[in-house]
C-alpha cells in the first residue's frame, strides 16, 4: 500500500485539509484510511474527517512513505493547487513547462505530448497546449496518391511532376506539412477517388484523368485539409460496406457535402458469395444511403472493398462516376488559396 502516487495523494490531502473525499481513482486508498483510527466519518457517507490528535501519527506515516511530502506540499500550496490527483497532474505539467527550452515552430503532436505531458501518447490538454507557447503540433499524416499524367504539385519550394514520380516510385506522397507550403495541384483533373483501404486503393483499376486518394479509415486530418482544398468536378469514396465504412463516409463528407459514395447498384449480385456476417447498430443513420447499403444492413451482411477491385464492371462504373467532369467547364484542380 502507499506505492502509487495517487494513493499517497489521499494521505496528503487528509493532512493538508483536514477532510479527504471518496473518489474512484483512490478507492483503495480511502478504505485503507478509513480502517485507521486517526478517522472518522463525516455527516457525508463518502468524507472522512481527521482526527486532529491524530494528525502527528498521520504526518509520521506520511513522512515514511513519502519523505519529501512537506516541500511537495509546500510547491502544491505556493502555485494555488490542491493535493489531489487533478492538483498533482497540474503540478507535474507546470514543471515539465518551466523544464523546456527553445521550440521549432511546428512538432509532431506525439513529440509535443512528450515534452508538455507525461509521455508521448498522453492528451495533450488546453494547458499543456499552452505551455508549448508558439509550437503547432501537427499530426503529420500523410497521402498516398495514384496521380493521372499531367498533374503537377506546386508549393514555395518548388514544383514535382506527380505522375512522373509515381512512375518511377510506384506512387506518389505528400506530407500533410506539405499544405502549410501554399501547396495546389495544377493539370488536368476529372476527379478524386478516396479510397479506403490500402490493397484495393493498390489494386484499382486506373481511370483517366482521376487521382485515387489512400485515404486510410479514421486517420482523416490530413485528408480533411485536402477537401476542404481541393475542388474538382467529382469527389468520390469507396470504403467498406459496413458500420465502420458508413461512418467513415459521414464524417468524410462532413467536410465535403457533396462527396459522392461510390456503390454501384450491379454489387448486390455479389452479396450472395461475397457476404459477411456482421452487426448493423439499430441507431445507425442511412437515410440516405445506397440501396445495397440499406439492404446488407436488413440482413446483417458486409462487403469488403477489397474482391470488389477485380470485377470486371468496375472499369465502366468509375468512368460513369466520374462523366460528370467532362462536361464540367475548365480542367484544373486548385488546392491552396
Amino acid at each position: 500500500m502507499w506505492r502509487s502516487v495517487r494513493d499517497r495523494l489521499a494521505l496528503l490531502e487528509l493532512y493538508s485539509a483536514g477532510r479527504l473525499k471518496r473518489r474512484r481513482s483512490q478507492g483503495a486508498a480511502f478504505a485503507a484510511i478509513a480502517e485507521l483510527p486517526w478517522t472518522r466519518v463525516s455527516s457525508r457517507s463518502d468524507e472522512l474527517v481527521l482526527v486532529e490528535a491524530r494528525r502527528f501519527e498521520l504526518a509520521a506515516l506520511l513522512t515514511r512513505v513519502w519523505p519529501e511530502w512537506s516541500t511537495l506540499l509546500a510547491d502544491l500550496g505556493a502555485r494555488g493547487l490542491p493535493p489531489t490527483p487533478e492538483g498533482w497532474a497540474a503540478l507535474e505539467d507546470a514543471r515539465r513547462a518551466e523544464g523546456l527550452g527553445a521550440l521549432p515552430p511546428r512538432l509532431n503532436r506525439r513529440t509535443a505530448a512528450s515534452l508538455a505531458a507525461p509521455h508521448s501518447k498522453a492528451r495533450l490538454t488546453g494547458r499543456r497546449r499552452a505551455a508549448l507557447g508558439r509550437v503547432a503540433p501537427v499530426h503529420d499524416g500523410a497521402l498516398r496518391l495514384r496521380p493521372p499524367d499531367g498533374l503537377v504539385v506546386r508549393t514555395r519550394l518548388g514544383v514535382v511532376d506527380l505522375a512522373a514520380v509515381a512512375r518511377v516510385l510506384g506512387e506518389a506522397t505528400i506530407a500533410g506539412r506539405a499544405f502549410d507550403e501554399d501547396l495546389r495541384f495544377e493539370g488536368p483533373l476529372r476527379g478524386v477517388l478516396l479510397v479506403e483501404n490500402l490493397g484495393a486503393w493498390r489494386d484499382l483499376p486506373e481511370v483517366d484523368g482521376v487521382l485515387l486518394v489512400h485515404a486510410p479509415g479514421w486517420d482523416t486530418p490530413v485528408v480533411f485539409r485536402f477537401l476542404e482544398a481541393v475542388r474538382p468536378a467529382v469527389a468520390a469514396h469507396f470504403g467498406d460496406l459496413d458500420p465502420a465504412g458508413v461512418r467513415i463516409y459521414r464524417r468524410l463528407r462532413s467536410r465535403r457535402p457533396d462527396l459522392r459514395w461510390f456503390v454501384p447498384d450491379a454489387w448486390s449480385e455479389l452479396v450472395a458469395a461475397r457476404g459477411l456476417p456482421a452487426a448493423w447498430p439499430p441507431g445507425l443513420d442511412l437515410a440516405d444511403a445506397p440501396p445495397l447499403v440499406r439492404s446488407l444492413a436488413a440482413r446483417g451482411l458486409r462487403l469488403e472493398q477489397e474482391p470488389l477491385v477485380v470485377d470486371p464492371r468496375l472499369p465502366a462504373a468509375l468512368d460513369a462516376l466520374f462523366r460528370a467532369a467532362d462536361d464540367t467547364p475548365g480542367d484544373a484542380a486548385t488546392i491552396g488559396p
